[in-house]
């Protein structure tokens, strides 16, 4: 009952505003004011990492294969493709048509080029390890091979073979990604690495970048030399950072915004009473977890980190903090994915909510800390919005019966995940993850050893290691299932992160808006919307 009371008294920011005196500018039919969460750090496509900076790429670039509509995999910039016999090389034949933002042909060496200066070293890519499977990939990334060995060629204009180091089941759709878009030669070698910039952008996407004006707007206009500009019915859409969700909900009613892509979860049921078929709630591929550094003690001690999860009540922070948007997660990876068994699930989701709790308690005694003994000092670092802050006051006050005392540390998007792919010190951080692609490599990858641009928790187990490694070069799709479920069981025991919830989409779109499709990707290109009105 504590913890409702406690949810009752954070309660979001009420929606009266929503029912402003005077209704605020309304889009124009001709511009789509579309929120996206948070600024990005980058529109480099090389170097982004975030679902925000994915959601304005997919916009400006086109990979190899793309997305439609309803989410499903479709031929991009390649018009056709084939696949070896064993599954080891790929043969792409580009559309005669395809034209970059400047008038310029996109031609194989643009995705060739593309490819290595994703793995190349020097760039710095988070992304680089997801094109791992692509052969010499990671022996380039690591700088033991030069680019030029990357497996990616270009035999002529309209071709480009992809050779891997093991049969890749999922590279279509790595193909939609954006650490697999072609880059525009030219510009690179003129602006170097301010050629993602506003005035410098060449993009052979249906948008061409306007403008970036930070905390307010980016901008983006119709690509008069994309291959089916004819069909783009936007001819310009804004990107609007929406950190403050209630903030957010309020513009969407006043009519400053069209849709949103995340929603404040304490205001679910309200908002679905008010603005009814507006609200979409649908299936995602994701999971929001807790970072444990393991390099900071006492935070090594694996006692200590299952004390900390089975002492979570996932069940309420899906319930009453995230408003039924979410689901508990008891496992890395969400129910659904492709070339997948069902997950397993950590130790103790047997056991009931006190036994739980007695079992976290015992667990923390073992390490020294818990009631009657030494308090355990955890600090949580997270990115700031309603949802995140108030799952967080509920989790330090779950917490504090083990005689856990919490402390926070929260900051915008853009530094919270910056600070964390820099390597800054911390003890717990709010981690989240969208798949890329629906395949359970996408998450366990996550904390293989070495991937340091996302396992920021320094996990490093050689076994989980070699099981990741057994599975990239088995071509057997049930035996690879398996091997990728041993994987994350191996995870669940030592539990260098500890999962909490796995995703729902949340979306509010207004009337005006037609073509939106909610789908499991939770991708919406805008080439395919348009505006009534």
């Amino acid at each position: 009952m504590r913890r409702r009371d406690l949810l009752a008294g954070l309660g979001a920011a009420s929606l009266g505003a929503a029912a402003l005196a005077g209704r605020a500018r309304a889009a124009g039919p001709a511009v789509y004011r579309r929120g996206n969460g948070a600024d990005p750090e980058t529109l480099d496509p090389h170097k982004t990492s975030t679902v925000a900076e994915a959601t304005i790429l997919l916009d400006l670039f086109e990979g190899l294969t793309c997305y439609d509509a309803g989410g499903n995999l479709v031929a991009g910039a390649a018009e056709s493709w084939t696949t070896a016999p064993d599954g080891l090389a790929w043969t792409f034949t580009l559309r005669p048509d395809g034209r970059w933002s400047n008038g310029d042909p996109v031609v194989a060496e643009d995705f060739a080029a593309g490819l290595r200066r994703m793995l190349n070293p020097a760039t710095g890519a988070k992304y680089a390890s997801v094109l791992f499977p692509i052969r010499r990939a990671e022996a380039v990334n690591r700088g033991a091979a030069p680019p030029e060995e990357l497996g990616v060629r270009a035999p002529d204009p309209r071709t480009v073979v992809i050779e891997l180091e093991q049969p890749t089941p999922y590279l279509l759709e790595l193909m939609t990604h954006q650490a697999s878009t072609p880059v525009h030669r030219p510009s690179l070698a003129r602006h170097g690495e301010a050629f993602s910039r506003p005035g410098n952008l060449v993009s052979n996407g249906a948008y061409l970048l306007g403008d970036f004006s930070p905390n307010d707007r980016i901008t983006a206009l119709r690509n008069p030399h994309y291959r089916a500009a004819g069909g783009v019915r936007i001819p310009q859409v804004e990107y609007i950072p929406t950190p403050d969700l209630a903030a957010a909900v309020r513009r969407f009613a006043a009519g400053e915004i069209d849709s949103l892509d995340d929603l404040p979860a304490d205001q679910i049921k309200t908002l679905k009473a008010r603005f009814g078929a507006q609200v979409s709630l649908t299936p995602a591929l994701g999971v929001l977890a807790l970072m444990v550094n393991l390099r900071k003690p006492p935070f090594g001690d694996a006692r200590l980190r299952h004390a900390l999860s089975l002492a979570v009540d996932r069940e309420f922070l899906a319930e009453a903090v995230w408003g039924e948007t979410m689901l508990p997660a008891y496992s890395l990876t969400p129910p659904g994915l492709d070339n997948a068994l069902p997950p397993p699930e950590m130790p103790g989701r047997a056991l009931s909510p006190l036994e739980r709790e007695d079992r976290a308690v015992a667990l923390l005694r073992e390490a020294g800390f818990g009631p009657g003994a030494k308090p355990l000092a955890v600090e949580i670092r997270y990115n700031t919005t309603d949802n995140n802050r108030n799952m967080m006051v509920a989790i330090a006050d779950m917490w504090r019966a083990l005689n856990v005392a919490t402390s926070f540390v929260n900051t915008d998007a853009k530094t919270h995940f910056a600070y964390l792919r820099d390597g800054g010190p911390f003890d717990l951080a709010r981690y989240s993850w969208i798949a890329d692609y629906s395949d359970p490599q996408n998450f366990l990858f996550l904390v293989e050893s070495g991937n340091d641009g996302f396992n920021s928790g320094h996990y490093a187990n050689p076994a989980y290691d070699a099981l990741m490694r057994e599975a990239a070069g088995t071509i057997d799709l049930e035996r690879r299932a398996g091997i990728l479920h041993r994987a994350e069981a191996l995870f669940l025991a030592d539990l260098p992160w500890i999962p909490l919830l796995h995703y729902r989409h949340k979306h509010m779109v207004s009337p005006r808006l037609k073509g939106m499709q909610p789908n499991i990707r939770g991708v919406a290109p805008t080439r395919y919307l348009w505006l009534d009105g």
